[in-house]
């Protein structure tokens, strides 16, 4: 088995700390680790990290070789710039097929989700492999604890063996109605964006279900025959449709199989995310600086600074050297509002 880790986001919903020199994945806010190290590290047990491959932004190719020295530097599959992903694991898996046979399975995950239980996750791959070999492209659910409106749903279908069950269909975000039906119902899934299959089978099902996208990575493979795996594909690489491989690939294809999984996964997606996972204080709050407190409860402070709070409930406030974020936690997601409006205002010094 070889692991394919998406690590080529921007993470906007985590400024002012993530930018675009030094992505969330990069970032040190769950330990001492930053996320992509975390995930490296979370795969070791099984996979050889000469088996593990990276797909970037050119851009970030510095950061892959700073905080993985040990990974192979071939094995980091750059993309011209980011698109979606189902671009980045087609052009991935072309990339992979030139080394591997099309009968090798890969698991393909983000490079930002903590797992809070190892030895689950790996067990659930051993399962995965069992059903990849049976050319089904498999995703694996997450147990859902509540009703959930920001993540996407798998509903299952008729069970196969093994938990294992077909995929009935996906959905899109529910209102807060609709999750909870979802929730009750006890055959639907979050969608953690992790997916496992075949080489061969998914070169096949862009074949089938994307025939754009085949012809383009028929192009990009000639350019590499003839040039070599660092010559410039921008130009045609720009012509991939922007779309994820949820719509693109796995709700057309008829082999869909998901694995429901409950070993401790969040996406830490937003600054409340990460708040919800940390160790709190006697008053629920989460400070990473030296403080004093006075009648505060709920909050998430990171700041370089010595920070004194009275009377503040529900703020996250994070500090970075040029830029402070103060907003109602429940209302942290919306930072990638301001992160939109300073590229609109050209405010790029603080991207």
């Amino acid at each position: 088995m070889i692991a394919l880790i998406m690590a080529g986001g921007v993470g906007t919903r985590f400024w002012p700390l993530s930018r675009k020199s030094n992505p969330k994945q990069f970032l040190n806010i769950i330990s001492e680790y930053s996320m992509l190290q975390m995930t490296v590290t979370r795969l070791l047990p099984k996979i050889k990290i000469e088996d593990i491959y990276i797909v970037t932004e050119s851009s970030q190719t510095e950061l892959i070789k700073k905080h993985l020295p040990s990974l192979p530097e071939e094995n980091i599959i750059i993309e011209p710039f980011g698109m979606n992903t189902a671009p980045c694991i087609a052009l991935s898996a072309q990339y992979l097929v030139r080394k591997y046979s099309e009968t090798e399975k890969m698991i393909v995950l983000p490079a930002d989700h903590l797992i809070a239980h190892n030895d689950d996750f790996l067990a659930s791959l051993e399962i995965g492999g069992d059903s990849a070999d049976l050319d089904n492209l498999v995703t694996f659910g997450i147990k859902p604890d509540y009703p959930a409106t920001g993540y996407g749903y798998i509903e299952a279908g008729d069970k196969i063996e093994k938990g294992m069950f077909y995929v009935k269909q996906f959905k899109e975000k529910p209102d807060l109605k609709t999750a909870e039906q979802f929730v009750s119902s006890n055959n639907f899934f979050w969608n953690s964006g992790i997916f496992m299959w075949k080489i061969g089978t998914i070169l096949n099902a862009y074949k089938a279900y994307l025939p754009k996208v085949a012809k383009i990575l028929e192009k990009i493979n000639i350019i590499w025959k003839e040039k070599g795996l660092n010559s410039d594909i921008s130009s045609e690489y720009a012509q991939m449709p922007k779309i994820p491989v949820d719509i693109g690939i796995m709700e057309q294809s008829e082999k869909r199989v998901v694995i429901p999984v409950d070993y401790g996964w969040n996406d830490v997606g937003s600054w409340k995310a990460l708040y919800d996972i940390s160790k709190k204080d006697q008053n629920n709050n989460v400070i990473n600086c030296e403080n004093q407190i006075i009648n505060s409860k709920n909050n998430y402070i990171n700041s370089k600074k010595f920070v004194a709070l009275i009377g503040i409930n529900d703020l996250v406030i994070v500090e970075s050297d040029d830029a402070l974020l103060i907003a109602k936690k429940e209302r942290s997601e919306e930072v990638k509002v301001i992160v939109e409006k300073l590229k609109k205002n050209k405010n790029k010094n603080l991207l």
